[in-house]
């Protein structure tokens, strides 16, 4: 994951020279009408710049109880992007069928109701002014929502850290954004769990391995918002020794590295600061 974005000192000049993917708009031939996503007048065209990421833990209960609290926050901070984890609301599909992680299940007269709050509640000021993109769980678990207001077009999104597969991430934990000019990037990671027979401590191992895969192969600057599921550094943690040696019921892990508090633990900080290295 190059470093596209720079800090820029005190004095307001750049620290360093500019990545040519950052370039300012009107920079080089990119920039030259509505084929490179400009305007069809030399203009490039406009672009998300604010977002906001939330870990709902259920967005159909914050739509029952807090969702004019959410509405005024929304519409006080006006992002361009809303980026949501654990929706906790059920692909569509019949018992025993396929899913449709991309839609909100209705197949039943719960579920029917239960759309029928989502659809309502977006359907209001300032919601109504964005797209939503969904990746859903086949249960009641996990998944993600992207909130992108209607006048900005992504020119792709996808479901899946692959980018190339059309299949939507277990569970709904992915959803990408392309944009002309960087990768938005939303993602529910898989909690580590506490014990190694659970089967927990591999699925988190595989999405870290996979995480370092994507961004080492991302080819523009990357904005990557959501539930990470890891406190990296000590800083991160209000106490770190009491984190470090936390157990569940007495169990210690055969592996050291996997000891402590999930998403704390030295084999996950380790990884994720890998992650962020790159």
């Amino acid at each position: 994951m190059k470093r596209f974005f720079q800090p820029v000192p005190k004095d307001g000049s750049p620290s360093k020279k500019r990545h040519a993917a950052a370039a300012e708009p009107g920079d080089g031939p990119a920039s030259a009408g509505a084929g490179a996503g400009g305007d069809g007048e030399g203009r490039p065209a406009e672009e998300p710049r604010k977002f906001l990421t939330w870990n709902a833990n259920s967005l159909l209960l914050r739509m029952k109880s807090d969702w004019p609290a959410f509405s005024q926050l929304v519409a006080r901070l006006d992002p361009d992007v809303i980026c949501v984890q654990e929706v906790r609301m059920p692909a569509a599909g019949s018992k025993g069928a396929p899913k449709n992680p991309s839609e909100l299940k209705d197949d039943t007269s719960s579920s029917r109701d239960e759309k029928q709050v989502v659809l309502r509640a977006l359907s209001t000021s300032p919601f109504k002014d964005y797209r939503v993109w969904w990746s859903l769980s086949d249960s009641k678990y996990a998944g993600t929502a992207m909130f992108i207001k209607k006048k900005f077009e992504p020119k792709k999104v996808s479901f899946n850290l692959d980018r190339t597969s059309s299949k939507h991430e277990t569970d709904g934990r992915v959803i990408i954004a392309e944009f002309e000019s960087f990768l938005l990037l939303n993602t529910y990671a898989p909690n580590n769990g506490w014990k190694e027979e659970e089967n927990s401590f591999q699925r988190r191992r595989k999405w870290d391995k996979r995480m370092l895969e994507f961004v080492q192969h991302v080819d523009k600057p990357l904005i990557w918002c959501g539930d990470l599921n890891v406190s990296h550094e000590e800083i991160d943690v209000s106490h770190p020794d009491f984190f470090s040696s936390a157990k569940l019921n007495g169990y210690t892990p055969p592996n050291q590295e996997d000891c402590g508090q999930p998403g704390f633990t030295p084999a996950e900080r380790r990884r994720f600061g890998n992650i962020l290295f790159q």
